[in-house]
């Protein structure tokens, strides 16, 4: 073996060392694609003597070229003794059934299938063949897209079990290794088609940026590194800011606004959770607009209220426009909340909760009935006498958009009975003339 060659593996091996990837006699599960990268970890890693399982996915995306390149890396490994399994995936009909894109689908099952993988082979980490290149080009492609600190921060060497040795070698380096081993590759044919981003930037954008500085690649790695060490000091702080305004998905705006940075704080709270960053700047320049604003992302909405920010998942509820109805006879219902339900005589006592519902039992009319609020609904508050629109009850109780959502209300017929939780109305209160009463207690109190 060439000098060159003997320099190149112990520049990955030291490089393994130093970012604590693995130990020696590891187990490793090998992503392995046939193409330029994944041939040349396969075969370094071999070489440094780790017990390497190849693991391929045919995700049938390239018609013939997939299932040649599957034939291709078993002939490889039944040729060099090498443990290999591999899967084949019906990509494009996961991606519409996720209702995500081919790249992302493809990603979600490579990754969750070398997991189990690792598993069942008892392997220490999953070496995926991501090398420096690829690093430049995903900060070029986050720096595009709209990203914080983590994301100029280039691909982690390690994230969880994923572990990516070849970090540290170029592009040519890797062409450089296969050429003088003499290890044959498979070529996809999509990586010349621009219409994909990554590829563009790839193909156009940094030969582009090497005409202005040759070393273009090597400079935006380094600054991915130094900040990669930056954002350690910036997420110890970010962190703690964190703790300190976010709590029970509850932003507590006055807090926020003592934090050195607020827009920082708001990006790392918000980004994992799908918010894109224009948004964000919008819910920053919202910390004194007036409560009710809703921003949102695909799958979470935040609330402005008087004092916080609410964080809310977005959910279907299956009961959202359903009527539930109440006999005479039920005492219990659990869906779509908890109620406990007697008729009784009047008791001595009565339990001013909110919770608790007196009804005179000879005022209703059964079925009873059980929906969310809408608009339009009235009621007559008890111990008042003119009626008030729901919406104006809730401005007046301060709700919030959340609180106003899952309010529940029961009727008799037509009429407001009891928003849940909160008042009775006037029409059915007990007098001088009740003989019964119809008690209701609401169990769980989250919906309200």
């Amino acid at each position: 073996m060439s000098v060159w060659l003997d320099l190149m593996l112990q520049k990955i091996k030291t490089y393994i060392a130093e970012k604590g990837l693995f130990e020696a006699d590891t187990t490793l599960i090998v992503g392995f694609s046939g193409g330029a990268d994944s041939m040349a970890l396969l075969d370094i890693l071999t070489l440094l003597g780790y017990r390497c399982i190849a693991a391929h996915c045919n995700f049938h995306l390239r018609g013939e070229e997939s299932d040649d390149d599957a034939q291709f890396v078993k002939k490889w490994c039944k040729e060099n003794d090498i443990e290999f399994t591999s899967i084949d995936f019906n990509t494009k009909q996961y991606a519409a059934d996720k209702k995500i894109s081919i790249e992302m689908a493809a990603r979600e099952l490579r990754y969750s299938w070398f997991e189990v993988m690792r598993q069942q082979y008892n392997a220490d980490a999953i070496a995926v063949a991501h090398h420096k290149d690829d690093s430049v080009e995903t900060v070029l492609l986050n720096l595009i897209r709209g990203t914080g600190i983590s994301g100029l921060s280039g691909i982690l060497p390690k994230n969880g079990k994923i572990v990516r040795p070849m970090l540290c070698v170029t592009r040519i380096e890797i062409e450089n290794y296969l050429r003088e081993r003499e290890i044959p590759f498979r070529t996809d044919s999509t990586n010349y088609e621009d219409i994909y981003t990554r590829n563009h930037i790839r193909l156009n954008v940094l030969p582009m940026l090497q005409k202005l500085n040759p070393s273009v690649s090597e400079s935006v790695f380094r600054t991915s590194e130094n900040l990669a060490e930056a954002e350690k000091v910036y997420k110890k702080a970010v962190d703690t800011d964190i703790k300190t305004v976010l709590q029970n998905n509850k932003i507590d705006i006055e807090k926020l606004k003592q934090t050195v940075s607020p827009a920082s704080v708001l990006f790392e709270i918000l980004s994992p959770l799908g918010f894109h960053p224009s948004v964000i700047e919008d819910v920053k320049n919202a910390l004194n607009a007036s409560s009710g604003k809703v921003f949102y992302s695909s799958t979470y909405r935040l609330i402005k209220d008087r004092v916080y920010f609410l964080i809310d998942k977005i959910e279907k509820s299956e009961s959202e426009n359903q009527i539930f109805f109440i006999d005479s006879a039920t005492r219990e219902i659990l869906n779509p909340i908890s109620l406990e339900i007697k008729v009784t005589d009047i008791p001595k006592s009565l339990n001013k909760s909110n919770n608790v519902l007196y009804a005179d039992i000879a005022k209703l009319s059964f079925p009873l009935k059980l929906r969310k609020w809408k608009s339009g609904d009235w009621f007559i508050p008890l111990g008042m006498k003119g009626k008030k629109k729901l919406s104006d009850f809730f401005t007046d109780q301060k709700f919030n958009l959340k609180q106003k959502e899952r309010t529940w209300i029961l009727l008799s017929g037509e009429n407001v009975v009891w928003v849940v939780g909160h008042r009775s109305d006037n029409r059915f209160k007990i007098d001088e003339k009740t003989q019964n009463i119809l008690l209701i207690e609401l169990k769980n109190d989250e919906f309200v």
